[in-house]
C-alpha cells in the first residue's frame, strides 16, 4: 500500500493536482477534502494527474467522480492526465472515458479544444 500524496499547484487554466499512491477506500477522502478546498473561477480547468497513481480502486473512482461535480457546481472543468493503463481500462469499462477529458500531459488537456465538462 502507497500512501497518497496531492501535490496542488496553479497553471494558467486553473489548479492541477498532482495525485500519486493509493487512491481507495481509506485515502479518497483526503481527494475530495483536498478539491472541495479549491476555488475554481468560471471557466477554468481542474486537471488531476495520475501519473504516478498506483491504485485506484472504486472508491478512487467516485472520488474522481466528485472532483467533477465540485469543478462543474464551480463554473469550471476537469480533466485527467497520464492516466494509468489499469485506472484507463476501469474508466473505459464504466463509460467514464466518456463522462472525463482524458489527456496524455498537462500542455495537451490546457489546450481549450480538449476541454469536457
Amino acid at each position: 500500500m502507497s500512501p497518497l500524496t496531492i501535490t496542488t499547484r496553479d497553471a494558467g487554466t486553473g489548479p492541477v493536482l498532482e495525485i500519486t499512491g493509493d487512491l481507495d477506500h481509506h485515502t479518497a477522502p483526503e481527494l475530495r477534502k483536498t478539491v472541495e478546498s479549491l476555488t475554481v473561477a468560471a471557466g477554468q480547468l481542474v486537471v488531476l494527474d495520475l501519473a504516478n497513481l498506483d491504485f485506484c480502486d472504486s472508491s478512487g473512482i467516485s472520488a474522481l467522480l466528485s472532483a467533477r461535480s465540485v469543478a462543474i457546481e464551480q463554473g469550471g472543468h476537469i480533466a485527467l492526465i497520464s492516466v494509468p493503463p489499469n485506472t484507463a481500462r476501469i474508466l473505459h469499462l464504466v463509460g467514464l472515458d466518456q463522462v472525463f477529458a482524458i489527456n496524455s500531459d498537462v500542455a495537451t488537456a490546457t489546450d481549450r479544444g480538449s476541454v469536457a465538462g
